[in-house]
């Protein structure tokens, strides 16, 4: 099931939030959850679903062992390595004997492995709550159902944003539910359904046509908007899918921390990661590239600790040498920027003229922005691939080696209708922040103390919430294109 279905609107969704409203006490709405959970993971992984189980019940168990404090880094170190190995096993198999058969020109059995849905979120869920409580940074949690609700809760269950344990663990024993509460997550899961269903499907759909054409069909143009469609799609999929999992915890008295801001508004890659997917690239950070050493042991070091992260962030997010290589595109960017750093805004000139600075300043920030969106859209090409021929082939057709063939402008017409060309002005215009337009609604109507113009704010943004719901539930009762992304990792 995913939240982008009717069946989770009309039927899944508000059954749960009914019943969990009326039952008075904690650990039966904790009970509901974890019901509500399985039942959501069974929908669509009917087996795996004990698959999932039997990953918190090994988990629980070595915490606890851990906790006890004896062997603590044996046990670990087991734990590290069944969490890795139940990963590897379903999600890399076939992708360690392709490249075996492919390098030694043998024919190994590539064994069929369905990839269990979510497997990558909810295993590093369960990573980052051992491994913090061998370092101590957070208390063992002895109650089995506790952690399974963390791990399993269905907001984050399937596609994130990967939550860590200490950041609930006072809300699984301890939290409210009200009215304001609700409201405003139901306000933003409609704004995140929105994102996917009426922008994400409308750019995904001309992406797939284009990435899927033959390449003699593909021109500069349709590269170019292959490209732009594509990484809008990426964007609006996985960020609506935050917004929806951020307002469905909110819905139920959970706080989760914000995975998207504004990411296409980075000056550098460098500040692209700290927008984007910031709970992997957090996560990353704590439990790899720190313990690794991070910046402490000289700059050759940190360097070779980067790549060997961003080796990994590609490889997580699947099993193909396009997401390697997407990976480590993004660290030798970081890399270069490391090594050969650009002048700052700050450090523009050293002039006491004012204007002049605030002139090279812009200046910089925009040539930093160019720059950004141009590597980001050139590594999503290669990130959406079939393989690294078809990525050298689309990226050579964004920079004119291909022509304009009869077939070539049949297939770009065919994708440039109305309500496509709509909603990719939209895509554009609503992933750039607009800070000035915010400062001035917070100032005029939300701080102002203003009572009766924060209520006619409130009133029409529930307003505009609901007939956006209502455009979503007519697209998705008469639209079969519908994929979620963030599925496959």
């Amino acid at each position: 099931m995913i939240f982008s279905s009717l069946e989770f609107v009309c039927v899944f969704l508000p059954v749960v939030l009914v019943l969990y409203s009326m039952i008075p006490s904690l650990r039966m709405k904790n009970g509901l959850l974890i019901i509500a959970s399985l039942l959501f993971y069974a929908y669509g992984e009917p087996v795996y679903v004990l698959l999932m189980i039997g990953s918190v019940a090994v988990n629980y168990i070595f915490a606890r062992l851990i906790a006890a404090g004896r062997c603590k880094k044996a046990f670990l170190f087991i734990s590290v390595i069944f969490n890795l190995g139940v990963l590897a096993v379903f999600k890399y198999t076939g992708f360690i004997v392709t490249s075996i058969n492919d390098a030694l020109s043998v024919e190994i059995h590539i064994p069929e492995i369905a990839l269990p849905i979510g497997i990558s979120f909810f295993t590093f869920q369960a990573l980052s709550y051992v491994i913090d409580v061998y370092r101590g940074d957070t208390a063992v949690q002895k109650n089995f159902f506790k952690v399974l609700l963390y791990i399993s809760f269905f907001p984050q269950l399937i596609a994130g944003p990967i939550i860590k344990y200490h950041d609930i663990s006072k809300a699984l024993s301890d939290r409210k539910q009200s009215f304001e509460a609700v409201s405003f997550g139901m306000r933003r899961f409609i704004f995140g359904l929105a994102k996917k269903v009426l922008i994400a499907n409308a750019v995904g759909e001309a992406a797939d046509m284009l990435f899927g054409a033959e390449l003699s069909h593909i021109n500069f143009i349709s590269a170019w908007l292959a490209a732009i469609a594509y990484m809008l799609q990426i964007y609006y999929d996985f960020s609506g899918y935050s917004d929806m999992a951020i307002g469905l915890g909110q819905m139920f008295g959970f706080q989760f921390a914000e995975n998207f801001r504004y990411p296409y508004a980075a000056a550098s890659i460098k500040d692209f990661w700290h927008r984007w997917h910031i709970s992997l690239s957090t996560w990353f950070k704590e439990y790899l590239y720190i313990p690794l050493g991070g910046n402490r042991k000289g700059k050759v070091r940190t360097s070779l600790n980067k790549l060997i992260v961003f080796f990994m962030t590609g490889l997580w997010h699947g099993a193909s040498w396009t997401f390697v290589i997407w990976g480590l595109y993004h660290g030798l960017f970081l890399l270069i920027e490391d090594w050969f750093r650009l002048p700052k805004a700050n450090e523009a000139s050293v002039s006491t003229n004012i204007k002049t600075v605030g002139v090279k300043r812009k200046l910089f920030r925009i040539l930093g922005h160019i720059y950004s969106l141009l590597v980001v859209c050139i590594g999503f090409v290669i990130f959406r691939s079939e393989n690294m021929q078809q990525a050298f082939s689309m990226i050579g057709r964004m920079f004119g080696t291909g022509g304009f063939s009869d077939g070539s402008r049949s297939l770009m017409w065919q994708m440039l209708t109305p309500y496509f060309i709509i909603m990719l002005i939209a895509g554009i215009l609503f992933a750039a922040p607009i800070p000035a337009l915010a400062r001035w609604i917070n100032a005029r109507f939300i701080s102002s103390g203003n009572m009766k113009m924060r209520s006619f704010l409130s009133a029409i943004l529930y307003a505009v919430s609901m007939l956006m719901l209502v455009w979503c539930m007519l697209r998705l009762s008469g639209n079969t294109y519908n994929p979620f992304i963030y599925f496959r990792f």
